[in-house]
């Protein structure tokens, strides 16, 4: 039994879930800190569930529909599906129940999260068919996880607000200049197989250029986040490390020298994302 939860935790990347879980429970608190909403148990184990399996759903997904993509590519021979130690048929089977699973929380949680969860889950399920059509890709993979702020912020208050939706914009730009760099990775591959990437387009030096830019929005927004929801000193300490990781990024990968991607990808973007939320958090419930 612990064998089998293991397979499908490393199937999802589990781990992973360090990227957006955060920044869903900052957009929770923002809404019960500034938006009027009070804090509930219930509710807040209700957001961390949807965040559980929508984020199992599509990353199960990913891995089921590239699956003979996955077969060809040495870096990703070995997951799951394509090395036979979970079944395309299993592997559906676990994504179907992560939907449901999905939707039927959303009903617990109140009417616009139910309404809604068909287009969070297109968005982020069909993320996984971006690469072939799109070297934008790496966009909808930010606006997928984006989605995490503004629907924590929107199951306690039922209402739509700008912070939340700059905690989201800037999720987005963060995600997707991290998930170019990782991608670097693959620029060979994805020409061999005429999959598009910023990196299969641009290059290894344009793809860096254009991860730069996305990251130079996104530390823009903190500052902007912080100015607009009249945070405190714990919030700057939660945005200067931010800010930190995301220039560390740009120092450890370069263009001629890929080999510290993996420590950018895992290390760099999970300290930014948790000390980012544990501060902005602070500030809200003790300042």
């Amino acid at each position: 039994m612990i064998t089998t939860i293991n397979k499908y935790l490393s199937l999802v990347k589990f781990s992973h879930t360090i990227f957006a879980m955060p920044f869903a429970l900052t957009g929770y608190f923002m809404a019960t800190t500034k938006g009027g909403g009070s804090f509930s148990w219930t509710t807040f184990g209700l957001v961390v569930l949807c965040m559980v399996f929508a984020r199992s759903a599509a990353m199960a997904f990913n891995r089921w529909l590239d699956m003979d993509i996955d077969k060809l590519n040495p870096r990703t021979a070995k997951r799951e599906i394509p090395a036979g130690i979970i079944s395309p048929q299993n592997a559906m089977f676990f994504i179907l129940i992560n939907v449901m699973l999905f939707i039927l929380t959303t009903w617990f949680i109140n009417r616009i999260c139910f309404f809604l969860s068909p287009i969070a889950l297109i968005v982020v399920l069909g993320y996984s068919y971006t690469k072939r059509f799109t070297a934008m890709c790496h966009m909808v993979l930010g606006v997928g996880l984006s989605l995490a702020p503004i629907g924590a912020y929107l199951a306690v208050t039922g209402e739509f607000a700008l912070l939340p939706v700059l905690v989201s914009v800037l999720v987005l730009c963060w995600v997707s200049g991290f998930d170019i760099i990782y991608s670097l990775q693959d620029e060979d591959f994805d020409k061999s197989q005429q999959l598009n990437s910023i990196p299969a387009w641009l290059g290894l030096s344009g793809a860096l250029r254009f991860s730069e830019l996305l990251h130079v929005i996104s530390a823009a927004l903190v500052i902007t986040i912080g100015i607009y929801g009249h945070y405190h000193w714990l919030f700057w300490i939660g945005a200067a490390v931010f800010i930190a990781m995301l220039i560390s990024q740009h120092l450890l990968v370069k263009p001629h020298d890929l080999s510290k991607v993996n420590v950018m990808f895992m290390t760099t973007n999970g300290i930014a994302s948790v000390v980012f939320a544990v501060f902005v958090i602070a500030d809200m419930l003790i300042i």
